[in-house]
């Protein structure tokens, strides 16, 4: 089943909630790296108070000693889900799930722990002339996403093009979280390489993450169950 995560993509806390708040069912809810630095973790709470789920989206990136310090404390926040670069490389991911699992003592499941390969902003030609990484965009994924799950963690943040590929490769139960989601009809924004709910439905994807399609419609509620619609 493919799962839909609104992406809360706002610059205060009272903006986040007071669209959350228009919902009269629990929502998978991404916390990005503007919301939570400017709340911190006080909108975690109040997020997970209201019953939502929460993917913290921080995409942590550092040495593997201050990752895993940095997961002991995000697992203490109950949230559901977590991110990394996999560019930080094995040693860091693993660090990341040894953080996650000693700050999830006592409090029993540790939080989802996946890794972005390559952002949807990314395109061909960035990743070889501006990263200076070689080879196909998909190659590339694909190789972070082997990686990932060799290092203990449950899935990766990939493109909707990538997905497929990424699952033949790592199995069925390794999760594709994927941006870059676009209905029929609405801009592309600042993302390369999008598709529609239905195309990721087709491709396998786990979780679509939707951001202004949802929170700048007219009627939010409204475009988050067309969007559930169609993935049925």
């Amino acid at each position: 089943m493919t799962r839909t995560i609104i992406a809360l993509d706002f610059p205060t806390g009272a903006e986040a909630l007071e669209l959350l708040d228009r919902f009269d069912e629990p929502v998978y809810a991404k916390i990005g790296m503007e919301l939570f630095y400017s709340e911190g973790p006080a909108i975690v709470k109040a997020v997970k108070e209201r019953g939502h789920e929460i993917f913290l989206d921080l995409k942590l990136h550092d040495i593997p000693n201050t990752v895993k310090s940095a997961m002991k404390q995000l697992a203490a926040l109950d949230v559901d889900m977590v991110n990394v670069h996999a560019a930080g490389g094995k040693k860091m991911m693993e660090a990341a799930i040894e953080g996650l699992k000693e700050g999830s003592e006592g409090r029993g499941k540790r939080p989802l722990c996946i890794a972005v390969t390559q952002l949807t902003s990314t395109s061909q030609e960035m990743l070889n002339q501006e990263i200076r990484i070689p080879g196909n965009i998909a190659d590339v994924a694909e190789q972070y996403a082997r990686l990932a799950r060799k290092a203990g963690l449950d899935g990766v943040v990939c493109s909707v093009l990538e997905a497929k590929k990424i699952h033949r490769s790592t199995g069925e139960n390794f999760l594709t979280v994927t941006p870059g989601i676009r209905p029929s009809g609405t801009s592309k924004d600042d993302q390369a390489r999008v598709a529609t709910p239905k195309y990721a439905k087709l491709q396998g994807c786990d979780f679509i993450v939707v951001g202004r399609p949802i929170t700048r419609a007219e009627d939010p509620v409204a475009a988050y169950k067309a969007i559930k619609e169609e993935l049925k």
